[in-house]
């Protein structure tokens, strides 16, 4: 099978067809996103090696489960062992002896076919395309938050990043209150989420600070220290940018101001399917571009331009 790789260069090879393991399913991935954290790998991040990928929509062609047998399906990223510490405690994407779909120690969804655990598949609805179901994993990350905090209708909360994450989590997070504001630097991509009346501010405005939650996700590593500027003594900051490059923080103003810092990562899929199959999160304005698998490389050019937002892989 053709797959998209990377060994210290992104690199398009021919690779045998994965093999399940017990318990694992075959899929047929249909269409796969390329994610910024892909883009990071590309920079060493994780100092992953492998194939590249973990957003995607396929059909399982070989399982145990008779149920996901000819279905399409989107899967959870982490594949976990059931034993250790972390798993008793019912906290599996923290699980000490997992992968990760195309981050860590498992090969990805850029690919013809993927393998992956029928534990972490979830049916994907016929009224959502594959273009939209593609966004499933993403949009269930913007509602880890959710899980994490308890933000009310009169919370006041900032999105830093107006790029694929930052605009799912702008709408998702403005469905529970509309004090709401998402600071960006592209001028195109804020004026999508005022098309969806989501409050906009760009970067160099000037910002009322005192935020009660700043969520980050600005994929830069200065985002971290704006957030801090924003918020409220004894507020939150919520981080979701994964870089490469490493960072040295100044610690005194979170202690002086006891600010919370909580990291978030992989969330749930059920409201996300559920929120696409019901539109109350609009995806489809975000695809920029769609390159058949062969153009990968090109793939991967194309989603660094700051003209892009989701770039995706036709298999």
């Amino acid at each position: 099978m053709r797959a998209l790789v990377f060994d210290g260069e992104p690199r398009i090879v021919e690779k045998p067809i994965p093999r399940p393991e017990p318990g694992e399913a075959l899929v047929k991935v249909l269409s796969a996103g390329i994610c910024n954290t892909d883009l990071e790998i590309l920079k060493g991040y994780m100092g992953f090696s492998g194939t590249l990928g973990h957003e995607f929509v396929g059909v399982v062609e070989t399982c145990d489960n008779e149920n996901l047998r000819g279905k399409r399906v989107v899967g959870e990223i982490n594949c976990v062992c059931h034993n250790c510490d972390y798993c008793a405690l019912e906290m599996p994407h923290h699980c000490l002896n997992r992968s990760v779909l195309g981050i860590l120690s498992r090969d990805g969804a850029f690919a013809e076919y993927v393998a992956l655990p029928e534990e972490n598949l979830h049916l994907v609805p016929t009224t959502i395309r594959d273009d939209v179901a593609v966004f499933a994993e993403p949009l269930a990350a913007a509602f880890r938050i959710l899980e994490q905090v308890n933000i009310t209708a009169e919370d006041r909360v900032i999105v830093l990043g107006d790029g694929k994450l930052g605009q799912l989590i702008a709408q998702v997070i403005g469905g529970v209150t509309r004090n709401l504001i998402c600071v960006g630097k592209h001028g195109w991509k804020l004026e999508l989420l005022q098309k969806m009346n989501i409050a906009v501010a760009h970067m160099d405005d000037p910002m009322e600070r005192g935020a009660d939650y700043v969520i980050e996700a600005t994929g830069s590593y200065i985002g971290f220290a704006r957030a801090l500027e924003l918020v409220r003594p004894e507020g939150v900051v919520i981080l979701k940018t994964t870089v490469a490059h490493p960072t040295a923080l100044d610690l005194s103003l979170p202690v002086i101001n006891e600010v919370s810092i909580i990291g978030s990562r992989c969330g749930p899929f059920r409201p996300a399917l559920d929120a696409l199959a019901k539109m109350n999160v609009d995806v489809r304005h975000m695809v920029t571009e769609t390159f058949e698998l062969r153009d990968g490389l090109r793939a991967l050019r194309r989603a660094s331009d700051a003209d892009a937002m989701k770039i995706l892989l036709h298999i």
